[in-house]
């Protein structure tokens, strides 16, 4: 636990060195990381959504690759083609620009329908399959997306089933003024993202994955997160409950909170802190609810107050993983 605290932190205050004021943010884009899931950032522009996502690709030693989507991106640029070789008298693949451990997907909601739907079976299966020919991804893999708010000209809304293969959704929002003031004189000369050098291993990210799922979740845990879940699924302002891939996400979630606080076990509040980042961007409310302004955040508040909280007898489970 404690190497993996301290490799944790390490890459906080590496991807700290660019992102000034939002360790949360950052914390939780790395608990997806390590949890094998990805990550969709949804915010204005010129928040630091790229910069983040950068930031976290230059900490790991991983490959990296940054598809800029626009309306030209074709589903054969992100899976891959084959060519004819003239030479040789056969086809070859050629690789997609998905075949990276790490991919930043930018604007992501600004690329056709089609486009987005080449991510489906990367992001789930972690494969590509063309012409019938199947290619496996590199490990660890993780996507993360950016986008734009949807009320912006030009973009095209992503479909509930890709917005459910995202594992989190995180925001930026506007720094305070201390931390812009902080970010003028960082930046004044050059940008210290071009300086960063990677902190750890692929190696280690792996082994780090495995242990999260070696965090111990009891029975109860897993009970009061199927409840928050079918409470989503039986709410009057919701038309679009989360599905069992969120209480999956939800629990492996809660796991990779509790690594990063030095446990071996979940308590309640882990599951608590997961909940509106994982569950918030599966929900879909019903116009009644969007006329009234109410938000998912809003609903799952109330949802977590009408769920009673378990008492988990952890004094037996305090063993090192």
């Amino acid at each position: 636990m404690e190497n993996f605290c301290g490799t944790f932190e390490s890459i906080v205050k590496n991807v700290e060195k660019v992102i000034i004021g939002k360790r949360e943010t950052i914390e939780l884009l790395l608990i997806a990381f390590f949890c094998d899931g990805h990550v969709i950032i949804e915010d204005i522009p010129g928040v630091g959504k790229t910069s983040l996502a950068s930031a976290v690709s230059r900490s790991v030693q991983c490959s990296f690759r940054r598809i800029q989507f626009t309306p030209d991106v074709l589903p054969s640029d992100i899976t891959g083609f084959y060519i004819y070789n003239q030479k040789s008298g056969e086809f070859e693949f050629r690789k997609g620009l998905v075949m990276s451990n790490i991919i930043l997907a930018d604007e992501i909601n600004r690329t056709p329908p089609r486009t987005q739907a080449s991510l489906l079976e990367v992001m789930e299966e972690r494969q590509v399959t063309v012409e019938g020919n199947t290619f496996k991804l590199p490990s660890p893999f993780m996507v993360i997306a950016t986008q734009n708010p949807a009320e912006y000209l030009g973009t095209y809304p992503l479909p509930e089933a890709q917005i459910d293969r995202f594992f989190l959704k995180l925001s930026m929002g506007y720094p305070q003024i201390e931390e812009e003031m902080q970010m003028l004189a960082r930046f004044k000369e050059t940008s210290p993202l071009f300086e960063l050098e990677p902190v750890v291993e692929k190696e280690e990210i792996i082994k780090m994955q495995a242990q999260v799922r070696q965090v111990y979740v009891d029975n109860s845990i897993s009970r009061y997160i199927i409840e928050i879940i079918n409470k989503t699924r039986n709410h009057n302002d919701i038309i679009l409950g989360a599905s069992p891939r969120a209480s999956l996400c939800l629990y492996r979630g809660a796991q990779g909170w509790a690594l990063r606080q030095g446990r071996n076990y979940v308590l309640p509040d882990d599951v608590k802190k997961l909940v509106i980042p994982v569950l918030s961007h599966r929900l879909m409310l019903k116009q009644e609810a969007k006329i009234k302004r109410i938000s998912t955040e809003e609903i799952l508040c109330d949802i977590l107050h009408s769920v009673k909280i378990p008492s988990v007898n952890i004094l037996d489970r305090r063993h090192a993983l």
